[in-house]
């Protein structure tokens, strides 16, 4: 105090109480303001390369730029300007003119100060904090790999034939879209979300389409055994030739170019082209050897770190927590890859934010009814659940375990969509429900409504 009598006042025979006070003010602030000013400096110096440029890199971006401004970022593409995937069979549907494909026109990264660049991105080296791709070798002081995932195919002989495609890309589906205005007959391997909206598409554009599933049932990820089954005959009601059980042998390409698919222990399947929808693989070839822990996706914890300092991950190329306590899991779900690009994003700012985990929800509408699901569902998985009366929702089941909300799944009625999306809060909360799983619906209904009473909207 001595010390700070003479730094005013010159001595500290004069030193007043008010003297005091303006002195600890005056160090607080300008400390505060000597901090700032570091902070702004390193902002200004910081170097961010974003790899991807779909939900989760954009949703970083976004976030970031609310809290950083000064930030030099980059993002890194393959692929051109960015696009919603999940929109791809509404294209082929005639749903969407081709221009609906795109979430963003080319203001967009000049709106978020960043740069952006169509190169692949070739590799990673954390000890050098450098991003090579293949054009250029950019470096960085904190680093996004958001680059999504890829489809994948089964070993089967002939499937490497220039008729046989995914749907996942914008160039797959630049690929496919003139054998919609062309052909006849389609083939679809594989029965997830992905294949049956591309059969789906594709039967109405008028082909004739048949779908193979390996396994003895459809959607095991998205719908009970029940649901699967009633979504199973309206596929079937509306001209779909489906055959679960069934493996494809090999596809064999005949002389007039068309196509025929052996089955195992069935007959022939004729084709014009093949759409395969077996599943999807993070993208994370380029890592090998950058020391970035790589095991089914990268693992990342509840600030999108992944084992190696400021290096981040977020999307469908990451393994993080869900609500229900898996400490790595892959939710390849648009709504998932933006919670994640988000947390991706406040952190890379400077934030300490904590990711609550992922709620897997899918939701879409094809063959004539609403197929979805939120949470866990499957039988072995839940120790109570109810069954609504199928009017007027259709088949709709809500799912507890211990006394908690946990999940339901619906084919049916799109008005039933609202409760599962009511339930998304509770289930978050993992809060026991006062009330039986049939009354599930009122009980919703009232603590929404008490939510809203409490928060005064």
């Amino acid at each position: 105090m001595v010390v700070a009598a003479r730094m005013i006042g010159g001595n500290d025979e004069g030193m007043d109480l008010i003297d005091v006070r303006s002195f600890l003010l005056l160090s607080y602030y300008s400390k505060r303001a000597y901090r700032f000013r570091i902070n702004d400096w390193w902002r200004r110096m910081n170097k961010i390369i974003i790899i991807g440029c779909s939900a989760a890199g954009l949703s970083a971006l976004e976030n970031l730029r609310k809290y950083d401004k000064q930030s030099e970022v980059l993002v890194l593409s393959k692929e051109g300007a960015p696009y919603s995937r999940v929109l791809l069979p509404y294209i082929l549907r005639q749903k969407l003119p081709y221009e609906g494909l795109d979430i963003c026109g080319p203001e967009y990264f000049t709106r978020y100060n960043a740069q952006f660049k169509q190169e692949n991105v070739v590799g990673v080296d954390p000890e050098k904090k450098t991003v090579t791709t293949d054009q250029a070798t950019y470096p960085y002081d904190k680093l996004l790999i958001a680059t999504g995932s890829y489809a994948v195919a089964p070993p089967i002989e002939g499937m490497k034939g220039d008729k046989v495609f995914h749907m996942w890309t914008r160039s797959d589906l630049d690929a496919l879209l003139p054998y919609f205005e062309t052909s006849k007959k389609v083939c679809v391997i594989g029965s997830g979300f992905v294949a049956l909206q591309a059969a789906w598409a594709a039967r109405s554009r008028g082909l004739d389409v048949t779908v193979i599933e390996l396994m003895d049932r459809i959607m095991p990820n998205v719908l009970d055994d029940e649901g699967a089954k009633i979504l199973s005959q309206k596929i079937r009601d509306c001209g779909v030739a489906l055959y679960t059980g069934t493996s494809t042998q090999s596809i064999e390409t005949l002389e007039d170019g068309s196509l025929v698919l052996h089955l195992k222990d069935k007959e022939d399947v004729p084709a014009d082209f093949v759409i395969v929808g077996t599943g999807v693989r993070p993208n994370v070839g380029f890592l090998e050897g950058s020391g970035i822990v790589t095991d089914r996706g990268i693992p990342v914890d509840g600030h999108m770190r992944t084992n190696v300092e400021d290096v981040y991950a977020s999307g469908d190329v990451a393994a993080g927590p869900t609500i229900f306590g898996d400490e790595h899991m892959i939710h390849a779900l648009w709504p998932t890859a933006v919670e994640m690009g988000q947390v991706a994003g406040e952190n890379m700012a400077g934030l300490s934010t904590v990711y609550e985990g992922s709620l897997n929800m899918n939701v879409t509408e094809m063959y004539g009814v609403t197929v979805a699901s939120i949470g866990k569902f499957a039988d072995q998985d839940v120790d109570d659940s109810y069954l609504y009366p199928s009017e007027p929702y259709g088949y709709l089941k809500i799912c507890c375990k211990d006394g908690r909300l946990i999940g339901g799944c619906l084919v049916g009625n799109s008005d039933a969509v609202e409760y599962l999306g009511k339930m998304r809060p509770l289930i978050r909360k993992g809060e026991a429900i006062d009330c039986r799983t049939q009354d599930v619906k009122d009980y919703i209904n009232k603590e929404i409504f008490n939510q809203v009473w409490r928060e005064g909207l």
